[in-house]
């Protein structure tokens, strides 16, 4: 996915069980995201006493592929397609590809 969605970004989730919900990118794992709020799975683990965990069923985010989410434009309220722009001085800028308008 060329980088187009980092840590901290604002996305929609455009496919699957979670579409429409919105989140903040937590981690990004190779062509996969996680995403708060979003893909909430139940992980049922044991506890562990060196590390002070109790055990039980924990909700925690499981990654969501990053074809199923874009960044999210609060200008319009939609998902919108990323694109790039080099500056004059070499810098790469990510830019929405409707309005040209930096991210």
């Amino acid at each position: 996915m060329a980088k187009r969605i980092r840590k901290g970004d604002q996305v929609i989730v455009i496919a699957g069980r979670d579409k429409g919900k919105t989140g903040e990118v937590v981690r990004v794992l190779g062509d996969k995201v996680v995403v708060s709020n979003v893909n909430i799975v139940k992980r049922h683990t044991k506890p562990n006493p060196q590390a002070g965990q109790p055990g039980g069923v924990i909700e925690r985010e499981a990654p969501i592929h990053a074809s199923n989410v874009m960044l999210f434009n609060p200008a319009t309220g939609k998902g919108e397609r990323v694109g790039t722009k080099v500056l004059e001085d070499g810098r790469r800028l990510r830019v929405f590809r409707s309005s040209g308008e930096a991210v």
